[in-house]
This record gives structure tokens, C-alpha cells and sequence, in this order.
């Protein structure tokens, strides 16, 4: 199961480590990345679909980024594309917050930041931005 943790991580975090658009995933492992998101965190019918819909637009706006930069003959420096990938992070975040209840979204923050982790090997901890508190 943690496999496929990391897998789901990896499909959220792709585009920050890959100078290159990430080939779209195939609808069967997308459902299966969710299922299992979904069992970690313990959603609800009602908050998988719109995790789903909050990831996939984070999914499109790195892929157009990605577009973007090629279509102009640039190619982002790792920096840059840290810079985005933080920023799409954080506004994911701000997006799950009204979803999610407050342990929800320090589970997912713990996937994310694992996710960091392994792409990061002896990178030291994560440097995402802490949870957002919920009343």
C-alpha cells in the first residue's frame, strides 16, 4: 500500500521534478491512486470527488506550464520550476483546506512531504508550507 502512496504522491509531484511534461496517467491508475488516497484519508463520497477535481486541475497547470515553457523554447531552471511547484502546492492546499477536516489535511501534507522526501533523497525535510488551522 505505501507503494502506491508514493505512486500517487509522484503523479502530484511530477511535474516539479521532471524538466519535461509527465505522459498523462492512464484512467484506471488515476481511479486506483484515488481509491487508495481516499482509504488513507478516509474520505467520503463527496470529498473524493472533489480531491479528485482539486488534484486533476493541479495536474493541468503544470502540464500547461510545461507546454507553455517548450512552446516558447525555454526550458524552466530547477528554481523556477520549485517556485511553481510550491506555489500549485500552497494553492492546493488553500483548496482542500474547506474540503478536508484538519486531520484530513495533515494526513495529506504527511503524503506530500513523504513525497518531497523521496524525490529528494538525503534532501533533509521538506520545506512546504505547515498546515493551515481549521475551526
Amino acid at each position: 500500500m505505501k507503494a502506491r502512496i508514493v505512486a500517487l504522491a509522484a503523479l502530484m509531484c511530477a511535474g516539479a521534478v521532471f524538466a519535461e511534461a509527465p505522459p498523462a496517467p492512464t484512467p484506471a491508475a488515476v481511479a486506483s491512486h484515488m481509491d487508495n488516497l481516499a482509504t488513507l484519508l478516509d474520505l467520503t463520497d463527496a470529498q473524493k470527488a472533489q480531491v479528485q477535481t482539486i488534484l486533476q486541475e493541479e495536474h493541468a497547470k503544470m502540464k500547461e506550464s510545461f507546454e507553455q515553457a517548450k512552446a516558447s523554447g525555454t526550458k524552466p531552471d530547477w528554481q523556477q520550476m520549485q517556485a511553481l511547484h510550491q506555489q500549485l502546492a500552497q494553492e492546493t492546499l488553500q483548496k482542500l483546506t474547506p474540503v478536508l477536516s484538519a486531520t484530513q489535511l495533515k494526513k495529506f501534507q504527511i503524503i506530500q512531504q513523504s513525497m518531497h522526501g523521496h524525490f529528494h533523497r538525503g534532501g533533509g525535510p521538506s520545506s512546504a508550507a505547515p498546515a493551515p488551522t481549521q475551526n
